[in-house]
């Protein structure tokens, strides 16, 4: 009896030694930072070194000129251009909260119906907004100036305000600016019925006019927000130091539980299914289960951005574009039906989002605990196809995971060019 009583502790003992070696290899041990050549070409393809220049908008002649950079720097932030004066894009894309608010939904005129996103590295994005109702950032930069909830205004506001402030500026990007003082202080194609019949009693030339100069305003906007950037954090530096085989200088870059964290990311999260590249999304459009808001109508997402952005007049095929229909590729063939598009809102970028809670587009999740607890039970979407799939980590696999999201964080760059 003492013999199988001893048997058994002795075994139970290699288990436990065993069991603690295993734990103490993957913590500390020196293949914490092994990587296999496969993992090496993820890493690089998730690194800002993978990441390529950002090419030119061919609907936006004036995307890359420093002068249309210098002026959409200083209309980003001038308040002039909302309703009240007090409401700019910088009210909601605050610089020092990575280009977003810190709320649910946004605040300006009033509140909007979805959640502020990050605006840093967007540029590379085939498709903007949430839904992706707007199919350039020149066009996306527009909607929020009408917006009746953001900065309330309307286009011959806009282009008095211009022509008032700005002309010297515009006109040397632009050429001359059309007589103005004709022409009705508010109007335009807005909610507002009073607005909406000055714009309507305008002649078309007119509305043409004015619409130029909205459009140049999305423009110069345009070219100064490509410029924001996310800056190099310490998981590309962790790249750099994987792929040299710098044991020394990964060990000083990542704990345990953020190599952990890596692993689960690359592997059994799935997370690269749809964060991938060097900017951590696919920018493309899911639907990931999230509950809809109490005595609010479903949001269909992509089924109605992708029908608002080919009816949008200033879209890449739009007279206000300055593309060839040869280069609108995304819009001429934007797909418009199908179950995978009900309720699907683009993939975020991962970069700085341990900085940029809340989270999702209704801003639903406070913190990244609730992010990974409802990924990790992917629950049902109703109505259409939920595109999760339950994860089953456990609690300290989503704490690695969380800690190395912690590791993606830098602060944004603005390269401007000189004039």
């Amino acid at each position: 009896m003492f013999k199988r009583w001893l048997l058994l502790a002795g075994m139970l003992l290699i288990v436990l030694v065993g069991g603690y070696f295993a734990w103490a290899q993957g913590t500390f041990g020196s293949n914490t930072h092994q990587w296999e050549a496969a993992d090496l070409r993820v890493l690089r393809s998730l690194s800002l070194d993978a990441l390529p220049p950002l090419p030119p908008d061919p609907s936006n002649a004036v995307s890359d000129d420093p002068r249309a950079a210098a002026l959409g720097q200083v209309l980003f932030s001038d308040t002039q251009f909302s309703a009240n004066g007090q409401f700019s894009c910088a009210t909601c894309h605050q610089p020092d909260k990575f280009f977003t608010d810190g709320l649910p939904k946004g605040q300006a005129m009033g509140t909007t119906p979805r959640h502020t996103p990050t605006i840093v590295g967007v540029a590379y994005d085939p498709w903007f907004y949430w839904d992706g109702r707007r199919d350039s950032q020149w066009a996306q930069a527009l909607t929020p100036l009408e917006a009746a909830a953001e900065h309330g205004t309307n286009r011959t506001r806009v282009a008095h305000t211009v022509a008032e402030f700005y002309a010297d500026k515009y006109e040397a990007i632009f050429g001359p600016l059309p007589e103005l003082s004709r022409l009705p202080g508010e109007a335009g194609p807005v909610v507002d019925p009073i607005t909406r019949a000055a714009w309507d009693s305008m002649s078309e030339t007119d509305q043409h006019a004015v619409n130029r100069i909205f459009a140049n305003v999305g423009k110069v906007l345009a070219a100064y927000q490509r410029q924001i950037m996310p800056g190099r954090s310490r998981f590309d530096d962790y790249v750099t130091a994987a792929v040299a085989g710098d044991q020394s200088a990964m060990s000083d870059l990542f704990n345990a539980d953020e190599v952990a964290g890596l692993r689960i990311f690359m592997g059994a999260g799935n997370c690269t299914q749809c964060h991938n590249g060097p900017l951590f999304t696919n920018a493309s459009f899911h639907n990931n289960g999230i509950p809809a808001e109490a005595g609010v109508n479903f949001d269909m997402g992509r089924v109605d951005g992708v029908l608002q952005a080919l009816a949008d007049p200033f879209n890449c095929l739009g007279a206000y574009s300055d593309a060839d229909p040869s280069d609108c590729a995304e819009t001429r063939f934007a797909k418009t039906d199908g179950d995978e598009i009900i309720g699907a809102f683009k993939t975020p970028t991962l970069r700085n989002v341990a900085n940029t809670a809340p989270y999702m587009h209704k801003g639903t999740f406070a913190d990244l605990d609730a992010v990974l607890n409802h990924y990790n039970l992917a629950p049902a979407a109703f109505p259409g196809h939920s595109d999760l799939l339950p994860l089953e980590l456990t609690d300290q696999e989503i704490a690695q995971l969380k800690a190395f999201l912690f590791t993606l964080s830098a602060d944004a760059e603005i390269s401007m060019n000189d004039e």
